[in-house]
């Protein structure tokens, strides 16, 4: 049912960067980033990273505050920013995949796409699939044979809503394994990655989904192990040992694009400000070392074109939400 699409794919597309006039002499007077989910998640490493990274070469002067504000996957933090921080120029907030998947399915209730604006991309995560290091589940097939067999004895936890990003990714992968009704995967949702993972841990769940960035350091803690990466071929560097679902007979690919968007009501001039920094931060090579530390993949739009590219990832993933029956 669901192939690979331009899409979920586009974690390999480079684009160009373009920056409008007046942007030049923009500084945000307090910087802020909402990460809309609790600490040790994919959307509280894109606030904390970029703000740091923005900061050591000079594109902020001030340290860039994060609040993380959790809830609905996402939700609360949209509609804090739509109704109540609609005009702050200061103020950015991490995005990613899952926002998009919560937007195409009309899970931010009254809440649209086009109510903020779309600031850029710093990148793509390529998801994984990971469990307990001790656990006696080997491989993905197994796994998958066993949510086959039993649907109700596995439980796979994943910081996104119930139909949202990292839900998603476990039913494209059961899918692909030719599971028939995919509605039947027990999928347990947490605010945010970090609070997956512990759960994890704790027994409560035998798996999780997530991204690379959000299991890495797990991994090098020796609490968990991936047991599939969901990309086209294996990844370089220090990721070069972790299997891809491909790889293991189970044609899979997610991508999890991560990037920013900006209050409706902000001035133009902070908007390009914005998409500027964002820009060069992502063109630096501290941010290259970055990527290449957390097993992120390229993904470099800005302004216009992330805006035109969100809305498109927004679109398709309605249509693969109303095949798995999520939405009507």
């Amino acid at each position: 049912m669901f192939k690979a699409t331009r899409l979920t794919l586009a974690a390999a597309v480079l684009g160009a960067s373009t920056f409008a006039a007046g942007a030049q002499d923009f500084q945000p007077e307090a910087p802020e980033c909402i990460a809309p989910a609790n600490p040790g998640g994919g959307w509280d490493f894109t606030c904390r990273q970029v703000g740091k990274t923005l900061q050591d070469l000079g594109l902020i002067n001030k340290t860039m505050q994060v609040v993380n504000l959790a809830g609905g996957g996402g939700g609360v933090a949209f509609a804090e920013v739509v109704n109540k921080r609609a005009t702050s120029d200061d103020l950015i907030t991490a995005a990613s995949s899952a926002t998009a998947t919560r937007l195409a399915q009309g899970a931010y209730p009254g809440n649209t796409v086009d109510q903020v604006r779309w600031v850029g991309s710093i990148g793509a995560d390529y998801g994984v699939i990971a469990v307990a290091k001790n656990s006696d589940i080997k491989d993905l097939p197994q796994l998958l044979d066993m949510i086959k067999e039993d649907p109700r004895s596995i439980s796979v936890a994943g910081g996104s809503a119930v139909g949202g990003w990292d839900h998603l990714k476990v039913l494209i992968a059961a899918d692909a394994y030719g599971i028939e009704d995919v509605r039947k995967v027990k999928y347990i949702a947490f605010d945010g990655g970090g609070e997956a993972v512990t759960q994890l841990l704790a027994g409560s769940v035998q798996a999780f989904t997530g991204d690379l960035s959000e299991a890495k350091g797990f991994v090098e803690s020796g609490d968990i192990r991936v047991i599939a990466v969901l990309a086209p071929e294996r990844l370089e560097g220090e990721f070069a040992d972790y299997p891809t679902a491909k790889e293991q007979g189970v044609d899979a690919i997610g991508a999890n694009w991560r990037g920013f968007y900006a209050p409706g009501g902000m001035s133009d001039e902070a908007y390009n400000g914005w998409v500027k920094k964002v820009g060069e931060m992502y063109a630096s090579d501290e941010w290259k070392t970055t990527m290449e530390a957390n097993g992120i993949a390229p993904l470099d739009l800005q302004g216009a074109e992330f805006d035109a590219f969100v809305k498109e990832n927004v679109a398709e993933i309605q249509e693969i939400s109303r095949k798995i029956g999520i939405i009507k």
